[in-house]
């Protein structure tokens, strides 16, 4: 069994989940994103899938530059002591339409 490894950090978690925000990755959603992940050590990365570069999951005029639309599948990694936690919460946020109670 082989299990993907990073020198300096250890393993790299990932995981993808659908967009189904109805006007896509605009300012609330994007505040809620970065917030929840500034609750991780983990370095986090996002993208839409298939976008050739990763964004800073903490950033959230990245986050927002990166114009995810209703219906994009959004790709997440973390790597980090609480990156497989990290990556489920994320997901999580996502799937659920970015609930008023996350954050």
């Amino acid at each position: 069994m082989m299990s993907m490894l990073d020198k300096a950090d250890g393993q790299i978690f990932t995981g993808n989940v659908r967009l189904v925000h109805a006007v896509g990755m605009h300012a609330r959603p994007a505040v809620k994103l970065t917030k929840l992940a500034k609750k991780f050590e983990a370095q986090i990365s996002v993208r839409v899938a298939g976008a050739p570069e990763w964004i800073n999951a903490k950033s959230v005029a990245k986050i927002m530059a990166m114009r995810a639309a209703h219906g994009s599948t959004i790709e997440i990694k973390a790597s980090g002591s609480d990156a497989e936690a990290a990556v489920a919460a994320l997901v999580d946020l996502v799937a659920s339409d970015f609930p008023d109670g996350a954050g």
